[in-house]
């Protein structure tokens, strides 16, 4: 992505704004430390189990959990060193375009990274102290190329994280922004590896267990076990998503551990029930759960792609991206677009309900009792328990959006906020300062079409308020003119994708690059769409 700005005063951008970082507390490390116990959970017993089974000579279960478990590690793994190499790498071509205050500056007072390159050897990656020698460079990456072939990628990015998340408490006011971009950075690559790697490994490997459980009848403790790591695994991480999505947005309240954990348990027996009906139904139905499941995939990723999300930068990664989250949409509801999603998590839950219940049902009528020791006491006891699972599940899911939403209680109708409508951050902003819905063209806004937005949040006390059906009244404030600014032309992403900051890397290195070298910490400024069709006033080349 390459920018060419005029240098106007920043009323075509929406501003991200330069909050404060919140302080990293213990319960933040605590959390880490859960997090990679649940990890090694997860890994360790189904290795455990893969060793059982190849022991008591179950070579087909042996070969099918050992599949389930390296070959989403190795995709994850590659993945994760792709990105180690690109942030040590050499810059690539300029991002964004940054304005600093005395600087010497291009045409209209910005010096983007391109010019930055030309004249003083690039923007560094990483702190000029931290460059190091070229034999500790070499050994860097030796370790690094070790640890991933190892398969351990996401436990030394676990460790980093809780390393810089603490040297945030520890350095001075300055030196503590700048670990705190770089702990909400490594966060952020953590949250998508470990997400990709739960629905490739966890999801198959559960419904695998329970359906080899219900073909013997008997629950060994093993497999109840890597059953029970993988359930908790695939639970914990749509939680630690969330939380980490919300806590690396400015324009986000962050959730509470509460909220975490009540959101946890909602997503654990909603996929418990889910798991459950899957593994039941295969038992009997093997071929047929196969042609469900890819007709389920497809059916979700269609619905997916008519609803227009805007993750990636290109048609096509938008729907291999999208196909992803229809692997997620077999399993349990997931967010993939900005605004009111009442209707959308209803339908969704109305159709796994109604999945389940004829999965189930099927089950109950087809299975051989004489073949299979499951009585029909037994049996209308397994209905019961899916049942129950998913009325629970959908208990802690109002019990988090009537009680622990990060915005507030959220009930009523869909006009007056709803249980699951978001609610924005509205303040008194600076004309031109706001963040839309991004389209697929950035034309520019007018004069006039800047009037009676909501600006960057970092010079105002924010007002929570549902969104309003009639443009606020615009205040007038002083813009903030001091540190530098990274204007970023391309508009916000909105949730649940990640800013552009938090998805392209080399932004990243520029916002470091300059945490590092200011006293002030850089405001990030994106463009704001309007309505008129005029020639753009910044180019890109995206």
């Amino acid at each position: 992505m390459a920018a060419k700005s005029d240098g106007g005063g920043g009323g075509a951008l929406g501003a991200a704004g330069a909050r404060g970082p919140r302080e990293y507390r213990l319960r933040d490390c605590l959390w880490v430390l859960l997090a990679l116990l649940v990890f090694f959970s997860d890994g360790a017993s189904d290795l455990w189990l893969a060793a059982d089974y190849l022991l008591r000579g179950q070579r087909w279960w042996f070969g099918l959990t050992l599949l389930f478990v390296l070959l989403p590690s190795l995709v994850v793994q590659l993945l994760s060193f792709r990105w180690f190499v690109y942030d040590h790498s050499s810059p690539g071509p300029a991002s964004a375009a940054v304005r600093v205050p005395g600087a010497k500056e291009g045409a209209g007072g910005c010096a983007s990274t391109k010019d930055s390159a030309r004249a003083g050897g690039g923007v560094p990656a990483v702190p000029p102290a931290a460059a190091g020698a070229s034999c500790c460079r070499l050994c860097g990456w030796v370790l690094q190329s070790l640890i991933h072939l190892l398969q351990l990628g996401q436990v030394w990015r676990y460790l980093r994280a809780l390393y810089l998340g603490l040297q945030s408490r520890w350095q001075s006011e300055h030196r503590q922004r700048h670990f705190y971009w770089r702990m909400m950075f490594e966060s952020a690559d953590i949250s998508m590896l470990r997400l990709l790697e739960t629905f490739l490994k966890s999801a198959p490997q559960l419904v695998l267990q329970l359906s080899i459980m219900v073909q013997q009848s008997r629950i060994d403790p093993l497999q109840g076990l890597s059953a029970s790591a993988s359930l908790v695994s695939l639970a914990w991480m749509i939680g630690s998503y969330q939380k980490v999505l919300r806590d690396s947005r400015d324009d986000k309240m962050p959730m509470s551990y509460t909220g975490v954990l009540v959101q946890i348990l909602w997503h654990l027996f909603t996929i418990a029930a889910r798991a459950i009906a899957f593994s039941l139904f295969a038992s009997v139905f093997q071929l047929y759960f196969g042609i469900f499941i890819v007709a389920h995939w497809f059916f979700m990723t269609f619905w997916i792609i008519r609803d227009e999300t805007d993750f990636c930068m290109s048609k096509w990664e938008e729907i291999i991206y999208n196909m992803v989250v229809g692997i997620i949409y077999i399993f349990c509801w997931f967010n993939v677009k900005e605004g009111p999603t009442r209707c959308r998590m209803t339908t969704y839950y109305l159709i796994a309900l109604s999945e389940n219940a004829a999965l189930t049902l099927l089950w109950f009528q087809y299975r051989e009792p004489h073949h299979n020791s499951i009585s029909d006491y037994s049996a209308l006891l397994i209905v019961c328990v899916v049942t129950c699972s998913f009325a629970l599940g959908v208990f802690f899911m109002c019990i988090y959006y009537c009680l622990l939403h990060p915005n507030g209680p959220m009930f009523g109708s869909q006009t007056q906020g709803s249980a699951f409508q978001e609610v924005e951050e509205v303040c008194p902003g600076t004309p031109g300062e706001v963040v839309t819905s991004p389209p697929r063209s950035l034309p520019r806004t007018t004069g006039g079409e800047r009037e009676g937005v909501a600006g960057d949040r970092d010079s105002c006390i924010p007002v929570f308020q549902v969104r309003p059906s009639l443009p606020p009244t615009p205040v007038a404030r002083t813009l903030r003119t001091e540190g530098p600014v990274i204007r970023i032309d391309l508009p916000r992403k909105k949730y649940p994708a990640w800013d552009a900051h938090f998805i392209d890397r080399r932004l990243r290195k520029t916002i470091l690059a300059l945490e590092y070298s200011s006293p002030a910490t850089p405001r990030l400024q994106y463009r704001s769409v309007g309505e008129a069709q005029e020639v753009m006033e910044y180019e890109t080349t995206v």
